[in-house]
């Protein structure tokens, strides 16, 4: 009885909470993936969706989706490795101690502020692939510096095009991950830096065999967030690509257009059970060690 009078005022206050995220989060995702499995019939007597694990083999073996994963691979790739790379760089400039570093830090994070649809607008001509005398954006900096002949298509053609849509990405959440990693470097006390520099330590040893190791979990943390944002990236592809690229398309541009333009809710549900089960993969073992370390 004393338990309940505990915890009977908190339990109702957040109740309600509880009772959103349990019918708008979890309980749509049960239903998109009851509606993953379900046997569809056109009318004209066409089997759309065979049922059952029928459904994500007929998905998984289409041509169109396996070029939606292809180029989700290569963003991803190019996406988490620029992030990681330029958001390290930044973080140990400014972690060396520079002149106006808070504005250099506020140039750095103002991307992020940035909607990912308004940035998408800018890029889209940045990355035109008119060239010549039509070009525009990139291709008609490179005209003006003589270098017409590293013009390039960008995004809109090639087997790795979605290396060049990775860019307005890295542009933008590269500030993000120096905010981590410099709040990692500012957390590790000078009584640790200057006992290596004590035991002849050089600056390269310092940071290779003190400072990096410390910042593994927020390596980590880092890679977790980045990686499923790219996994799920609508917003900035539809800005820039448009609605029926299939070119730059990817699962999540795919799905809007199973459910919007094909009118096939149940191939929409495939996908995005999928995209889930991509996402859980990377996302669940993370927080799986998080929580032991925790305990630990």
């Amino acid at each position: 009885m004393k338990g309940i009078r505990r915890w009977g005022p908190s339990l109702l206050f957040v109740a309600p909470s509880i009772i959103l995220v349990g019918v708008f989060v979890y309980g749509f995702i049960g239903r998109t993936v009851v509606e993953s499995f379900s046997h569809v019939v056109t009318r004209s007597g066409r089997t759309r969706a065979p049922g059952g694990f029928g459904n994500y083999a007929q998905l998984i073996g289409d041509s169109r989706y396996q070029h939606a994963l292809w180029n989700l691979l290569v963003l991803t790739v190019v996406f988490v490795a620029g992030t990681m790379i330029f958001g390290l760089l930044w973080a140990l400039l400014l972690e060396r101690g520079v002149n106006g570093e808070g504005v250099f830090r506020s140039i750095f994070l103002f991307p992020m502020a940035v909607s990912f649809v308004a940035a998408g607008v800018v890029w889209r001509w940045l990355l035109s692939p008119a060239q010549g005398e039509n070009a525009v954006g990139l291709n008609k900096l490179l005209q003006y510096m003589g270098l017409s002949q590293l013009q390039s298509s960008w995004w809109s053609a090639g087997r790795f095009n979605m290396a060049a849509m990775a860019i307005p990405a890295v542009w933008q959440l590269s500030g993000y991950i120096m905010a981590l990693f410099l709040s990692g470097f500012r957390g590790i006390s000078t009584d640790q830096r200057e006992a290596a520099r004590v035991d002849g330590a050089t600056e390269l040893q310092l940071y290779r065999y003190v400072l990096f190791p410390q910042l593994s979990p927020i390596a980590l943390s880092a890679l977790i967030i980045v990686g499923h944002m790219s996994m799920k990236m609508f917003d900035l592809i539809y800005s820039i690509a448009g609605p029926n690229s299939y070119t730059a398309e990817v699962p999540a541009t795919l799905m809007w257009a199973q459910m919007f333009q094909l009118n096939d809710a149940t191939a929409a549900a495939v996908n995005a059970t999928l995209l889930l089960i991509i996402v859980a993969v990377l996302v669940v073992p993370y927080l799986i060690y998080t929580n032991r370390s925790e305990k630990g």
